[in-house]
């Protein structure tokens, strides 16, 4: 019999040995021996998590919760290092290491001419290991650092190409947003453990009215429940991890990366982290509906508002990273709903499409001799057929087009939210209502300005234009086809099943699921019932939209650009968040700097403690080298005074 601890440890080290052999072998393996062994490090994650995965679902595996080593104990608190196998972490780590994989494939073709060709190979393996440490994790201490780890490798990667002065300030900024998320994050894992004695998160379920009968006052004379106040310092954490607003900037100016290093973490790994873990942290969630109301508020706020600033984008990958934060606010609603599941299945099947427009717009960016700008592009439908059919796919699926992997999901959500009993529930579904035409708008808008219509491109690009190699095309079709087929043998088993029923925790009170749970009667039968509700018919309005102003009637479009330049430069200028962080805390924050840096370091270190003590030593040798004189008498004098003194010191002793 297969020892599955063993197949545990080995997946996520499988992912870290291929990255340690690329990293510190690089030269000596050349090129070929890195991408050989991280793709074969991330291929055996990937099929070893498929064992795992079928482990829980068809042979009904019992949770697997233990730790494997014991960092530090400190005053009874234990840092461990543990898995936590269940339904959750299995369907996680499938889509993690398939995605992956997909993705190392496909880098091969695109940085097949960078300088830095091992050194990129082993920083996306070592962030498909971080990512899996992450959802594996048993207890906040390994969770934080899994989360931690994403970043740092985040950080290396959107900042690749360290030539590029955008590229540095994209990391930075990355880096920077990040950070405040954390600190809200880490201070959510002190709360939690200053009232439960544990980071282990079954002990802390276990101990979870410690945490719901509690109060504490921040500010002196006001008492917090400390379970608003943990689970809303958590979603802190989750704000920044998965871009939601206000701490959503750094996500589009992660395009600075390579294009295969935005799919990977755009689609399955860095964002989804936020979700996963408030889905994890369900037990703590479900006990706070204040919590929830925030949650669900942000998310709404971030897939509407976001989703408009996807309209004006005229970067191909920006278009599609502004759809990523629209559909994380989509699973955001799905968390503040209490229909943890939902969004679960929105993050799976999203994971695939969007993985799959990301690297069908780098194919296109390959093809176009790295020109990002679509207004530039056009007609690319008879040079790229491949390409053309897979971005219709994935477009399709984004939409939420019947019966395509994110129809599903998506519908999920709306009707979950609908039904959601918590307070701002209904501006949460106004949003997402209104978000299905703002996305089916920007979606077909960049699918038509590339693929259709006249060829823009100049003629020395146009004469060498062709579809890319297979080793591009091949992970795009292996990504198209779970984005159609994926969430019709899913969807009743992540949804309705028992593949969550360890991990995931709803009151009855909560019935946002129930409600889908009633719409539902089989796959066929769900999208029959789409029909019956709004949404179909705000995707085909915005895709018609789309086709009529940017293919019909093209002189529309800059018509209302004109009419609407006020709203255009709000849209174009991303609600100047970017200006206001700039003026507000970018500039604070160096006007801080600099006072403390005069008073603290010139004037303290500098002035009294450095060159203060180097004055006064500089002063007194001139008073003392007077002494000095170098006559004889003087020091024959100074003898004499001294013996004399001495002398009278012991006589009158």
């Amino acid at each position: 019999m297969v020892d599955m601890e063993s197949i545990y440890l080995a997946i996520p080290l499988a992912s870290l040995a291929g990255a340690v052999i690329a990293g510190f072998f690089g030269k000596q393996i050349g090129r070929a021996g890195a991408h050989s062994v991280t793709i074969l490090g991330v291929g055996i994650s990937f099929l070893l998590s498929l064992v795992v995965l079928k482990d829980v679902v068809f042979d009904g595996a019992a949770v697997y919760n233990q730790s494997l080593y014991t960092w530090m104990v400190s005053d009874g608190i234990r840092f461990e290092v543990g898995f936590l196998i269940d339904g959750l972490t299995a369907l996680m780590m499938s889509v993690v290491t398939g995605v992956s994989l997909a993705v190392h494939v496909y880098t091969i073709g695109y940085m097949h001419d960078d300088d830095g060709y091992q050194r990129f190979f082993s920083y996306i393996s070592l962030f498909t290991f971080s990512m899996l440490m992450l959802v594996m994790s048993n207890n906040f201490l390994q969770l934080f650092f899994g989360w931690e780890a994403v970043g740092l490798v985040s950080y290396l990667l959107i900042g690749f190409w360290f030539k590029r002065e955008t590229a540095i300030y994209a990391n930075m900024k990355a880096f920077l947003v990040n950070r405040v998320g954390d600190f809200g994050f880490l201070l959510g894992i002190a709360v939690v453990l200053m009232f439960t004695g544990s980071l282990d998160y079954y002990e802390v379920f276990d101990r979870a009215d410690a945490l719901l009968y509690a109060t504490m006052q921040v500010i002196p004379g006001v008492d917090w429940s400390v379970i608003t106040l943990a689970c809303i310092l958590l979603f802190v954490g989750a704000m920044g991890k998965s871009a939601q607003v206000p701490l959503h900037v750094w996500l589009p100016d992660s395009m600075e990366g390579p294009t295969p290093i935005s799919a990977l973490i755009h689609a399955a790994t860095m964002v989804t982290a936020g979700i996963f873990m408030v889905a994890r942290m369900s037990p703590l969630f479900e006990l706070s509906t204040t919590a929830l109301s925030v949650v669900i508020v942000i998310g709404a706020t971030t897939a509407f508002f976001m989703g408009l600033v996807g309209i004006v984008q005229n970067d191909i990958k920006r278009v599609v990273a502004y759809s990523t934060l629209s559909q994380l606010g989509y699973m955001t609603v799905a968390l503040g709903a209490s229909a943890y599941s939902a969004a679960i299945f929105h993050l799976m099947t999203h994971a695939f499409f969007k993985a799959l427009l990301f690297l069908a717009a780098g194919s296109v960016i390959i093809a176009m001799h790295h020109e990002q700008d679509i207004r530039k592009m056009g007609g690319l439908k008879k040079y790229m057929p491949i390409t053309y059919w897979v971005s219709l796919i994935g477009s399709l699926a984004l939409i939420g087009f019947p019966g395509f992997s994110g129809y599903f999901s998506k519908d999920a959500i709306l009707i979950a939210t609908q039904n959601a009993n918590v307070p701002g529930a209904g501006y949460a579904y106004v949003c997402v209502l209104l978000g299905v035409f703002v996305t089916a708008f920007y979606s077909f808008r960049m699918f038509f300005l590339v693929f259709h219509g006249e060829e823009r491109m100049d003629k020395h690009t146009r004469e060498h234009l062709h579809e890319t190699p297979w080793v591009v095309t091949a992970p795009l079709i292996a990504l198209a086809i779970p984005s159609v087929i994926i969430g019709w043998i899913t969807i009743d088993e992540v949804l309705f099943g028992d593949l969550f029923k360890e991990a995931i925790l709803v009151f009855e009170d909560h019935g946002a699921m129930a409600a889908v749970g009633a719409a539902f009667h089989g796959s066929f039968n769900f999208v029959i019932h789409g029909f019956a509700g709004p949404a179909v018919y705000l995707a085909g309005a915005g895709v018609f939209a789309a086709w009529y102003l940017y293919l019909k009637k093209p002189e529309l479009a800059a018509q209302f650009r004109q009419k609407l330049e006020l709203p255009y430069r709000i849209l174009d200028n991303k609600y100047y968040f970017d200006r206001f962080n700039e003026i507000v805390f970018a500039a604070t924050a160096r006007g801080v700097g600099q006072v403390l840096w005069r008073l603290g370091d010139a004037l303290m270190i500098d002035g009294l403690v450095v060159n203060g003590s180097a004055r006064l030593v500089g002063w007194v040798s001139g008073v003392v080298r007077h002494v000095q004189t170098g006559y004889l008498n003087h020091y024959a004098f100074a003898m004499i005074s001294g013996l004399i003194l001495l002398l009278g010191w012991v006589v009158l002793g």
